[in-house]
């Protein structure tokens, strides 16, 4: 498992809600020396207690944050929205004309990586 992608992500949706270490540690519990070593990718696979205790903080879901720490997810119960929650965790709410330029941009990144294999 890439603990830097689940860094990143963990990074992105504190951010996202405008969050200090220290206020997640308070709305947590989780310790703030622990959520450090979570954001730079140096705990490979936290526990489901703390993955719980970070979803209710980040208001994401419990299932999409165990899919990206690397636990087994029965299917059904992570949904495709879990993957736009998981969008939306990173970048936040955007407006209709932001979310056209977001689908226009993968679109060229597929279509150059597309490119690239053939």
């Amino acid at each position: 498992m890439d603990t830097s992608q689940l860094a990143r992500f963990l990074v992105s949706a504190r951010k996202n809600r405008g969050l200090t270490l220290r206020q997640v540690e308070a709305g947590s519990g989780v310790s703030n020396a622990y959520l450090s070593q979570l954001e730079r990718g140096k705990i490979k696979q936290p526990s489901p207690n703390v993955l719980h205790a970070l979803a209710e903080c980040y208001d994401i879901s419990y299932a999409l944050l165990m899919q990206r720490a690397g636990y087994p997810v029965p299917e059904g119960a992570a949904p495709a929205a879990d993957r736009l929650e998981g969008l939306a965790a990173r970048v936040g709410t955007v407006t209709p004309a932001e979310e056209d330029a977001l689908a226009d941009y993968l679109t060229f990144i597929r279509e150059r990586g597309a490119r690239h294999i053939t």
